[in-house]
């Protein structure tokens, strides 16, 4: 099977409303699809995350000629090929985004072509259901008293809806975020809460809202400091008694491991559409592992991310593990979003909190080409 074609798919839509974290608003959604066309018809889809338009240059331009006619089955030597040449200048970035969405269509393509799923491919799932938690509680244009009314009230509806576990955000301001931190294990008091802060504090300020959530019976503490300061995390370790997670910033097991190397970090968060593909997510993984340190991707995006990294924990064991294991979760975005709810004929089935692992052959999830056709800002194609 060779590489025939690939296809590249910016897609875009505007949002109803839009919603804010420590950093900004999104009041749209961009995302660039890959799809690559082997020589007998088969086809794989992946996406990317990053900028959309600037990544589908990188693919278009970039890793599609070069790549173009190997075997689409050998995912490795297609992986190193694209690592290998563009080294000297994109060993991280924007490009590695392009080479995770090309990497995540081959695995779609070599698990439809050989009639497996990708968690088979990956060394076959150790069960049928992951558990998620959903993110949410994202901010909106409102004033405090009535924004954290809002929040809370958004996380008991997922409660309600069957999900054990939720991520909540932190970073607007120390007075608020002390405040929902709060009013969240108040009215959620069994629920598994964990707080991501999107790396809006400095060491001082997250020693203080990691105490808070500490006292407040938190399961982790996601970016509560620059990617920039690696070093700060092992600081900040010393100070609070909660995990801290970080990762979706990170890319190849090369910068997975120096981010584990300066310690502090005990829950690592690759997104698979943006670290180097599932292929290296795997290595990051086992580099974790070897840490004594679990993985749980980041995910962000639509049904392909979602899929993957469904895969991916299917396949994943905690450590250092025990016979009643501790849960991995999946990250399940409740944000608007129609890229991922209103764009594909077959989905990730979530019930009661709990994602069904695809068994069909390849990712499991199937675009619906009429849905897509709405959303296409530029498609491009090489052959």
């Amino acid at each position: 099977m060779k590489i025939e074609c690939i296809r590249t798919h910016h897609i875009r839509c505007e949002l109803k409303e839009a919603f804010g974290f420590s950093q900004w608003f999104y009041n749209q959604r961009n995302v660039l699809l890959i799809e690559v066309i082997a020589d007998d018809g088969t086809s794989g889809w992946g996406e990317c995350y990053g900028p959309a338009d600037v990544t589908q240059a990188a693919v278009e331009k970039f890793y599609a000629p070069r790549i173009m006619g190997m075997d689409a089955q050998s995912i490795e030597a297609i992986w190193q090929s694209m690592w290998r040449s563009s080294l000297d200048f994109a060993r991280a970035g924007i490009m590695m985004g392009a080479m995770s969405g090309i990497d995540m269509a081959l695995w779609d393509l070599k698990g439809k072509a050989l009639n497996l799923s990708v968690s088979q491919l990956m060394g076959g799932a150790a069960r049928n259901t992951v558990p998620c938690y959903a993110t949410g509680m994202y901010y909106q244009d409102l004033p405090e008293d009535r924004l954290l009314d809002v929040l809370v009230s958004e996380a008991v509806s997922y409660s309600e809806q069957g999900f054990k576990a939720m991520k909540i955000k932190v970073g607007k301001n120390l007075n608020f975020d002390e405040k929902l931190i709060i009013a969240m294990r108040k009215a959620l008091p069994n629920t598994i809460l964990a707080a991501d802060s999107n790396h809006a504090f400095d060491l001082p300020e997250a020693i203080k809202i990691g105490r808070i959530l500490e006292d407040n019976d938190y399961a982790w503490f996601e970016e509560p400091l620059s990617p920039e300061h690696p070093d700060l995390f092992r600081q900040l370790q010393d100070k609070i008694n909660i995990a801290i997670a970080t990762g979706e910033c990170e890319q190849t097991r090369f910068g997975f491991k120096k981010l584990i190397e300066q310690g502090g970090v005990q829950l690592v968060q690759a997104d698979l559409a943006y670290c180097g593909g599932i292929s290296e997510a795997l290595k990051i993984r086992a580099i974790a592992s070897a840490s004594g340190i679990n993985m749980i991707p980041h995910v962000w995006g639509t049904q392909l991310n979602l899929a993957a990294a469904t895969h991916f924990l299917a396949t994943s064991y905690s450590e250092p593990g025990r016979s009643e294991s501790k849960p991995l979760f999946l990250e399940y975005d409740r944000t608007e979003n129609p890229l991922r709810d209103n764009l594909y004929k077959v989905n990730v089935e979530v019930k009661q909190g709990e994602a069904i692992v695809p068994t069909t052959p390849g990712l499991g999830v199937e675009l619906d080409n009429d849905a897509l056709s709405e959303f296409i800002i530029c498609t491009t194609e090489s052959k």
